[in-house]
């Protein structure tokens, strides 16, 4: 990100401030976020809100209000107060909202974590967050069992030395009353509810504070299209991690506060994964690019009945989405709409994308995520001088809004980079803002390439790279040089049978892009590393490639790399 956060405005930044073409939405002032997300759940008390892809076990709308109330009363008699936090190790299970919304209403604070990570990582996030509880499933509790915690297992399995979650529940209901709030244990809400861990536009991952304030804004900004009509319609997949924000917010709270159903799958498989959209007749399905990539390019597609889907709409987001591989899904898939959408973990979740024409909110651009929703302020600015830009000019996409976080958990310099002192939020994201008002990312800052003194966007190249009828799949990551800075580097799987080289595919692409963009080093691989929810690895890849070149010849590589 450009190192002018704490710049003051001046009249010509004014000039290129850009809001919502939607009248502001308003904003409840004295609901928590389980207030507003389980509104008028008794009015759906037997509608399924939640089920797992890979058990079939369900929860309805009136078993998930109990539940939370049952959660939130047996973690008050645990001891947890106000502002008291709890990780939450756990895969995308059906009982995750239930958890989350449950820390909340007792006044906790909850910081989701990754079932995969490792012992020592998820240490670090307890100790750096002062955690005061640890919830679990059976299968990952070695990894915390050490920490000097008390743990809960959500599993029917009994675990020695934990707290059953079946069992708490239980014994919540045999307790005389609800739990009661003294006056300075109520639950406002510009108090904190969560604890995300994200990198940020700068260096190491660090605890984003964000208030039930944050995330009603969010949730009120994000469904300002929803009509009456579409109440209880929609069923969503539930594939982007619960741990993540948009995974919480955008999938599982926004889904209840309009009564719908979310689909939780635990991991993605291509099969689970149709097996799931075509069973649970889900209607839409928020991914990322590389599963597009895959119901383009792998065979297993083929398996499937498509016929069955009653897929409406994919919405992607996480990384650009290449334009060819979006015109092929298109063809591929021609009733299902294909939105993209823009977001972090800093502002909450949803900042930028596209409406519902139904209610005259007409979808933006091919290939744009977005336009600006309701109640936010949005600029671009020069990320060396700091001036805002005007339309159709690149710059780094700065927010503006009550969803910004409050900052980083005890990390005040952290804070002071990423939001200036006119409350603004430094993305670390290059984008534009077309005359229409439907804005473009072009790349991360941290992400794009340095090629002596050029900037190499790395998703350009992965979307030329996947326009060859032989690549199945592809990331480009930046290679440290140390005369040109850095150098574009590929990963590339091809297609079963594909008979080119790595020259051929090389020459490919720069017979297709600037000098300065060309692949310099390109490696053909089984797999491209990506995470549960398909995102690509790219610091796996970058370690990986270092080390190749590491042991290869100085010579060799010299030549290669500048030629």
């Amino acid at each position: 990100m450009g190192s002018n956060a704490g710049q003051t405005s001046t009249k010509q930044d004014d000039e290129h401030i850009f809001r919502s073409k939607y009248p502001p939405v308003q904003v409840p002032d004295d609901m928590t976020l389980p207030d507003f997300v389980l509104h008028n759940v008794e009015l759906y008390a037997d509608k399924v809100a939640i089920v797992d892809a890979t058990t079939g076990k369900e929860y309805t709308y009136g078993q998930v209000a109990r539940d939370v109330r049952r959660f939130a009363k047996a973690l008050r008699s645990l001891g947890l107060r106000k502002g008291r936090l709890v990780v939450v190790v756990l895969p995308n299970v059906a009982e995750y909202p239930i958890i989350a919304l449950g820390i909340m209403a007792a006044g906790g604070v909850l910081s989701g974590a990754n079932p995969t990570s490792h012992a020592s990582e998820l240490e670090k996030q307890v100790q750096v967050a002062d955690a005061k509880l640890i919830v679990v499933d059976a299968p990952t509790y070695y990894k915390v069992k050490d920490l000097g915690l008390p743990v809960i297992v959500v599993d029917e399995e009994r675990v020695q030395g934990t707290i059953n979650w079946g069992e708490l529940l239980e014994a919540a209901d045999r307790a005389s009353n609800d739990f009661a709030f003294s006056e300075d244990e109520v639950v406002k809400q510009n108090d904190l509810c969560a604890l995300p861990f994200s990198s940020g536009t700068t260096g190491m991952s660090k605890g984003v504070m964000l208030t039930h304030r944050n995330l009603v804004a969010n949730l009120c900004s994000s469904l300002f299209s929803v009509g009456p009509d579409m109440i209880g319609q929609l069923i969503i997949l539930g594939l982007i991690p619960f741990f993540h924000i948009y995974g919480l917010v955008g999938i599982c709270c926004a889904t209840m506060r309009n009564k719908g159903k979310v689909v939780a799958m635990r991991r993605y498989e291509l099969r689970a994964f149709l097996d799931a959209l075509i069973t649970h007749e889900v209607n839409f399905a928020p991914i990322v690019p590389p599963i597009i990539l895959g119901l383009v390019k792998n065979p297993i597609v083929d398996e499937f009945d498509l016929s069955k889907l009653k897929l409406k709409s994919i919405m992607t987001a996480a990384a650009p989405l290449a334009p060819e591989i979006l015109n092929e899904f298109q063809k591929k898939f021609p009733g299902i709409q294909v939105q993209e959408a823009y977001g972090m973990t800093e502002h909450s979740c949803i900042t930028l994308t596209h409406g519902d024409p139904r209610k005259g909110h007409g979808i933006a651009k091919k290939n744009s995520v977005g336009f600006i929703l309701p109640n936010l302020e949005v600029k671009f600015i020069d990320p060396d001088s700091g001036l805002s830009l005007p339309r159709n000019t690149p710059g780094e996409l700065c927010v503006r809004s009550q969803c910004v976080m409050k900052g980083y958990y005890n990390n005040e310099y952290e804070t002071a980079l990423t939001i200036d002192k006119d409350g603004w939020l430094h993305t670390g994201d290059i984008g534009y803002i077309d005359e229409d008002g439907d804005i473009f990312i072009v790349d991360r800052i941290k992400e794009l390439i340095k090629f002596k003194g050029f900037q190499v966007a790395p998703a350009e190249l992965e979307a030329t790279l996947l326009s060859h009828p032989s690549v199945e799949d592809a990331a480009v990551v930046g290679l440290p040089d140390e005369e040109a800075g850095e150098v574009p580097a590929a990963c590339v799987v091809l297609s079963a049978g594909a008979k080119d080289s790595e020259e051929d595919i090389m020459n490919y692409v720069a017979s297709s892009v600037a000098h300065y963009k060309r692949v310099r080093v390109l490696h053909f691989v089984d797999a491209i590393p990506k995470s549960h929810s398909g995102k690509i690895m790219r610091r796996v890849i970058k370690d990986k490639m270092v080390q190749n070149l590491t042991t290869a010849s100085s010579h060799d590589v010299r030549k290669k790399l500048l030629a």
